[in-house]
């Protein structure tokens, strides 16, 4: 069984959890979450299983959406509503909608963020959440992430310290993080109080199924018909198409002379007619010629 399980993470489950549910429930130990949502977030969480496990770090490495609420007036440990409030000030000003966009925009594109102490990050072989547990200060290596689009959301609620925003951004970037640095700009200590993730690359929140529905289909040992093809998870990568006599030496894994084509994504999918053969890339070293990453041998 080949495929990609559109799943919608319930609240108070890790990840992990997810997957090992998806194992037994598909018999299978070939099974792969594609990008770590908290427990108490919900939201997409696509899940590769058997041969589509091999797509696992590209379909990770895509744009994600989310819905996330900032809070203003506290901050917390874990920079979420599960934290210890660790700073507070009255909103006795709240800001207008047009200073959080104003804020919102300056988020525009390439930022720099720290970490949370409460995260997976691993420093000196040890993830930070452990160094937290202890009580144990360490430097917490900065990265560079991309949002792509952000834009305030209306809401219909009466709370003037909390507002909610729509983001689009690349792999690795923490929503927690993001909300106290735009709480920051707008002067007040803040976190996240509320998080969704409503996409991640092709597969979007109307999409995905639930444990409900999958439990339903494997009593009727209809699990199969829940499975999307392992190519609607490379939509992001250039196709490129081959003859007969080329999908033979793709399948054995043959390196080849680089394509006259135009490829515009690097890595890319090599295909004969509507068959995904293989991901292939540009040679490091040799830049004349391409090299395969993945081989689907189905």
């Amino acid at each position: 069984m080949n495929g990609i399980l559109p799943l919608w993470k319930p609240k108070g489950m890790t990840s992990h959890d997810c997957v090992m549910i998806i194992r037994k429930l598909f018999k299978t130990k070939k099974v792969g979450h594609t990008g770590t949502l908290d427990p108490e977030v919900e939201g997409v969480l696509p899940i590769c299983i058997g041969q589509a496990t091999k797509i696992v770090p590209f379909l990770t490495d895509t744009k994600k959406t989310y819905i996330a609420e900032v809070m203003l007036g506290k901050a917390t440990d874990t920079e979420d509503s599960q934290g210890k409030v660790i700073e507070e000030k009255e909103v006795v000003y709240p800001p207008t909608d047009e200073e959080i966009e104003e804020v919102l925009t300056s988020f525009n594109g390439t930022i720099t963020q720290i970490p949370p102490m409460y995260s997976a990050v691993k420093v000196n072989g040890k993830k930070l959440y452990e160094y937290a547990r202890a009580n144990e200060h360490v430097e917490r290596p900065t990265r560079k992430v991309v949002i792509h689009h952000i834009e305030k959301l209306p809401t219909d609620k009466e709370e003037k310290n909390s507002f909610r925003m729509k983001i689009i951004c690349s792999k690795g970037t923490y929503i927690r993080t993001l909300c106290v640095d735009i709480g920051n700009q707008l002067g007040y200590p803040a976190h996240m109080s509320h998080l969704i993730r409503t996409e991640t690359a092709a597969f979007k929140q109307q999409n995905t199924v639930t444990f409900a529905t999958i439990e339903e289909k494997v009593k009727l040992n209809q699990q199969d018909q829940l499975l999307l093809s392992i190519l609607s998870g490379l939509d992001h990568l250039d196709k490129y198409l081959v003859d007969d006599e080329t999908k033979k030496r793709v399948l054995n894994g043959q390196k080849l002379p680089k394509p006259e084509q135009r490829i515009l994504t690097d890595p890319f999918i090599m295909m004969h007619e509507q068959q995904l053969l293989a991901i292939y890339q540009i040679h490091p070293e040799k830049p004349d010629q391409i090299k395969p990453v993945r081989v689907f041998n189905n």
